[in-house]
């Protein structure tokens, strides 16, 4: 029986390069899941690689369907933004091990879904005073940056991953990204116990 492994943590604390370089790695046998979202598809994006970019009505067939597993809406400032889990055949768990970015809403659903057994919660985390540098760093390179929506989401974020809902998940193991070998190298070897039967 193969494990969903769930990246987690705030915006800009480093789990998107993580998450690259740790499929990337030929020696994890893991699979990316690739996640659904409303929102306008960004500059340097492609669909069907970093999300599956589909409309309101396209999302309505999918739940009439009863295949999305877990959906988030975000009131933004340019609209409402919602990303979701659809089972669409993506996961087997059965045959594999799957490596996906969510949230700590997201985890929970998806833990609920296919069991706690076989969801794996792995949380990084940065000092929050680097993570806003890199943050606006990243928004700079946009052809038009969203300042404001980049601080709603920062400050979103301290209410979705409060030490609270963190407790309440059961997220005990953290990974804290002060440099992304080392953080790679302990996240891997952590996936690695599960993958080879140590935990």
């Amino acid at each position: 029986m193969g494990n969903l492994f769930c990246i987690m943590g705030k915006s800009s604390s480093g789990k998107d390069t993580l998450y690259s370089q740790i499929l990337s790695d030929s020696t994890l046998p893991l699979t990316r899941i690739i996640p659904y979202t409303t929102r306008p598809i960004r500059f340097g994006e492609t669909n069907g690689t970093e999300y599956y970019f589909v409309d309101e009505k396209q999302l309505g067939e999918l739940e009439k369907e009863g295949r999305v597993i877990e959906l988030r809406s975000y009131h933004t400032l340019h609209g409402v933004w919602k990303y979701f889990t659809v089972d669409d055949g993506q996961i087997d768990l059965k045959a594999h091990n799957y490596l996906m970015i969510a949230t700590l809403e997201a985890y929970e659903k998806i833990r609920g879904y296919f069991g706690r057994s076989s969801v794996v919660p792995v949380y990084v985390e940065i000092e929050d005073g680097i993570r806003l540098q890199r943050a606006l760093d990243r928004e700079r390179q946009q052809k038009e940056p969203k300042y404001a929506e980049l601080c709603r989401r920062f400050l979103a974020d301290t209410e979705d991953f409060s030490e609270d809902k963190l407790n309440a998940a059961g997220i005990s193991v953290r990974f804290t990204n002060d440099g992304l070998e080392e953080a790679r190298r302990r996240i891997t070897a952590y996936i690695r116990t599960f993958i080879e039967g140590g935990i």
